[in-house]
C-alpha cells in the first residue's frame, strides 16, 4: 500500500522548496534589473563628474569601461549568491579556468593589453588625426578593447586595441605644425626666378600660412616636358586641407593672370 503520509510530506517539501527557489529566482531578476540601472546611473554620473574632465580623454574613458565591466562582474556574482550557487566555488572554477579561458579568449586579452598601452605610452590621444596601413581618421574614444576612429567622410570605425599596438601609426596632431608641399609644372621657357616669386607671393597672401618657417620655392626637378617646382608652407594641423587646396586654386589663378604656361606632356617623334 501507498504511504500517503510520506507522499504528502513530499509534496509538501517539494511545494516549500519550489517557492524557495521561485522567490530566489525573483530576487535574483529584481536585483539584475536594479543592478543594471545603477550601474548606467553610475557611468553617466562619472561621465559628468569633474574627475572625468580633469582626466586625459583616453584614460578617462577606459577608466570607465573598466569600472562597468567591474561593476557588472560583481553583480553577476551576487545574483549567482541569490540564486544559491556558491560563489567560492565559482570563483575557484572559474581560477582554475584561467588557462583555457584565456587561451579561448586570447582575442580579447592582446585587446585588452593593447588598450593598457596605449594609456601608458600614448603613440596617440583622443582627438588625434592618425593613419595606419589600413585606415585614416580622427581618434573619437579608446575603450578596454577598442578603439573608435572617425574618417573624414564621417565613417566610425572600431579598431582592436591590439591591432594598434602591433602596427605603424602615423599622428598627423602631435606636432603642432606641419608641412605641405606642392609640385608646380611650368615651360621651359620660363624665368626661374619669376616664378618662385609668384608661388612665394601667393603663399604669404595665405592668412593660415606661418611666417615661420617661412614658405619655399625651388625647382625640384627638370621633367621630361616642363620644370618642376616645390613650394612648402607651414601650417597649423588644423588647417592643412584647407590651406592645400587654396594653394592649388590660388597658384592656378595667378600663373594665368601672369602668362605662365603649364604645359602638357609631349613628345617628340623623328622620322628618317
Amino acid at each position: 500500500m501507498l504511504d500517503w503520509a510520506n507522499w504528502e510530506s513530499f509534496f509538501q517539501k517539494l511545494t516549500q522548496e519550489a517557492g524557495f527557489f521561485i522567490l530566489r529566482v525573483l530576487g535574483a531578476v529584481l536585483v539584475l534589473f536594479l543592478g543594471f540601472r545603477l550601474i548606467r546611473f553610475l557611468a553617466k554620473r562619472f561621465a559628468r563628474s569633474k574627475l572625468y574632465g580633469r582626466l586625459d580623454p583616453g584614460l578617462a574613458s577606459f577608466a570607465a569601461s573598466i569600472a562597468k565591466v567591474l561593476l557588472y562582474i560583481g553583480l553577476f556574482l551576487i545574483v549567482l549568491g541569490i540564486l544559491g550557487v556558491e560563489t567560492a566555488s565559482f570563483l575557484a572554477l572559474f581560477t582554475s579556468g584561467g588557462v583555457a579561458v584565456a587561451l579561448a579568449f586570447q582575442g580579447a586579452v592582446s585587446n585588452l593589453a593593447g588598450g593598457v598601452m596605449i594609456l601608458l605610452f600614448h603613440p596617440f590621444r583622443v582627438g588625434d588625426y592618425i593613419e595606419t596601413s589600413s585606415i585614416a581618421g580622427t581618434v573619437k574614444e579608446v575603450n578596454v578593447l577598442y578603439t573608435i576612429i572617425v574618417t573624414p567622410d564621417n565613417k566610425r570605425v572600431t579598431v582592436p586595441n591590439g591591432i594598434l599596438t602591433n602596427t605603424e601609426i602615423t599622428d598627423y596632431s602631435a606636432e603642432t605644425t606641419r608641412r605641405i608641399d606642392l609640385i608646380f609644372s611650368v615651360s621651359y621657357r620660363s624665368d626661374v626666378e619669376r616664378i618662385k616669386a609668384l608661388l612665394l607671393g601667393v603663399a604669404r597672401e595665405q592668412e593660415n600660412v606661418l611666417v615661420d618657417p617661412e614658405p619655399q620655392a625651388r625647382l625640384q626637378k627638370y621633367g621630361d616636358s616642363a620644370l618642376e617646382f616645390v613650394l612648402r608652407v607651414w601650417v597649423k594641423p588644423e588647417a592643412y586641407w584647407d590651406v592645400y587646396y587654396d594653394l592649388n586654386e590660388a597658384v592656378k589663378k595667378c600663373f594665368d593672370e601672369n602668362g605662365v604656361e603649364i604645359p602638357f606632356p609631349q613628345l617628340d617623334v623623328h622620322q628618317k
